[in-house]
């Protein structure tokens, strides 16, 4: 390895997985605890200070250190449960809700029921990723816990070991509960802004196609033809003309919209700790959301490790259908493939508009554009603003190192917008409107074939 090249991995995070690329970890529960009653603390306690004070008075011969041995044997005999332990131990969990977005709360209610004498319970916690655990409360046969969705995602919330304390506190039996998962939605950002494409679909909409047909927006006028409805009459125009002119109105259509997602890695922002992926789920999830609310059909591909993609659909619940499809990425990005697989075609539908979130840093999802491309079908690039790389201050092989990753990226924008795709970025925190406003201005037109 060169040197130019070993300051690009330290740049930008190590030569594997891509740049910046963060793997989806999983904290590893501990070793479940045994079966059956074991010995407390307490008792543990006491039966180290009486062996200790029984091995000093046989080591040294001194009869009286064996009086130091009667008090935690005392201790412990009174201890002991008067009535029997408990030798059935069951407990339930119940977790609301499952699905949340993010910055909403868990609330998971764990019920215990044993028989024998009524002991204490003291819960040791495995917390999952992706959630944070704000609130504990135990009672003599319950727990709540309250948790924090932190990050979308498909998280575990984690397990909870439950030790069953005896009335005296010298025995123990544990009991572990497994919370399962929670899927955890994105907060969608702000978005209103539908851009259509030059062709729409022949499906009732409403967004206001080139053709003539039933709506409500005036193109222009047209003689009068037998059958036609009166009311339509444009009395100026047939004052003008001297024959009867009718309105001519354009048709309102429907859209087919792809939101493809590039899950080929995630940056981070070195400042922050901000994720592109989180930013990219977020805008996407804006822009969904969006696109439903007029009706319109979406769909949605995500490229990484594995290919998932939802064909296009519509209806206020197929908002959540088309997340759930996507939350798994988080897994496709702690392995690098060699390749992109190609895109299935029923998840591109003819003449939809295509939008791509991207932070434009790996060099494989100009593939997949140009696999969109050859399909003639409109397209549009969001770019995901990233922060730089950071660079020690007089390292000048990493400072050439983030100059050339500078101008690789300025080439990927270059190279899109030569083959007439639109580009647009998108910062951190605005809304995404902000960035498809410009759009707004024409129809956009679809690939090149």
């Amino acid at each position: 390895m060169t040197d130019a090249s070993a300051a690009v991995d330290r740049a930008l995070g190590g030569p594997q997985p891509p740049p910046g690329t963060r793997s989806a970890t999983q904290s590893e529960p501990p070793p479940p605890p045994p079966p059956g009653w074991r010995s407390g603390e307490r008792a543990l306690r006491y039966g180290t200070v009486a062996s200790v004070a029984a091995a000093a008075a046989l080591i040294t011969g001194r009869p009286w250190l064996l009086a130091l041995a009667a008090g935690p044997l005392v201790l412990l005999a009174l201890a002991l449960p008067l009535g029997g332990r408990a030798t059935r131990m069951e407990a339930t969990a119940d977790v609301v809700p499952r699905r949340l977005f993010e910055g909403e709360t868990v609330t998971a209610r764990i019920a215990v029921a044993y028989d024998g004498d009524r002991g204490r319970l003291d819960p040791g916690i495995t917390l999952g990723p992706g959630v944070r655990l704000d609130h504990l409360t135990v009672g003599a046969s319950h727990l709540e816990l309250r948790f924090t969705a932190e990050r979308w995602g498909r998280w575990t919330l984690g397990t909870v070991d439950i030790d069953l304390y005896d009335t005296g506190g010298s025995g123990r039996r544990s009991l572990r509960v497994d919370l399962g998962e929670v899927a955890v939605f994105p907060v969608p950002s702000r978005a209103g802004m539908t851009p259509i494409p030059v062709r729409l679909p022949q499906r009732l909409g409403e967004h206001t196609a080139m053709q003539r047909g039933e709506g409500v927006e005036v193109i222009g006028v047209h003689p009068y033809i037998r059958g036609e409805r009166q009311r339509r009459i444009n009395w100026p125009a047939t004052t003008r003309r001297g024959s009867l002119q009718l309105h001519q109105y354009a048709a309102e259509r429907a859209a087919d919209t792809v939101v493809l997602l590039d899950v080929l890695g995630d940056i981070l922002d070195p400042a922050t700790g901000t994720s592109s992926l989180d930013e990219t789920f977020r805008a996407a999830a804006g822009l969904v959301r969006a696109y439903l609310r007029t009706h319109d059909r979406v769909g949605v591909v995500s490229v990484g490790g594995a290919t998932r993609w939802l064909q296009p659909g519509s209806s206020d619940g197929y908002f959540y259908r088309i997340v759930e499809t996507v939350l798994e990425v988080r897994k496709d990005v702690a392995y690098r493939t060699a390749g992109v697989s190609s895109l299935p075609p029923p998840a591109l539908p003819q003449g939809a508009i295509v939008y791509v979130f991207t932070p434009l840093t790996d060099q494989r999802i100009l593939d997949v554009l140009h696999q969109v491309s050859r399909r003639a079908l409109a397209l549009v690039v969001i770019e995901i603003a990233t922060a730089d790389p950071y660079v020690e201050p007089g390292d000048t092989i990493a400072e050439l190192a983030l100059r050339l990753w500078r101008s690789d990226r300025d080439a990927m924008r270059f190279a899109l917008k030569e083959r007439g795709i639109a580009v647009v970025t998108h910062e951190r925190g605005e809304a995404l409107d902000l960035a498809i406003a410009p759009l707004m201005r024409t129809r956009i037109h679809g690939g090149r074939r």
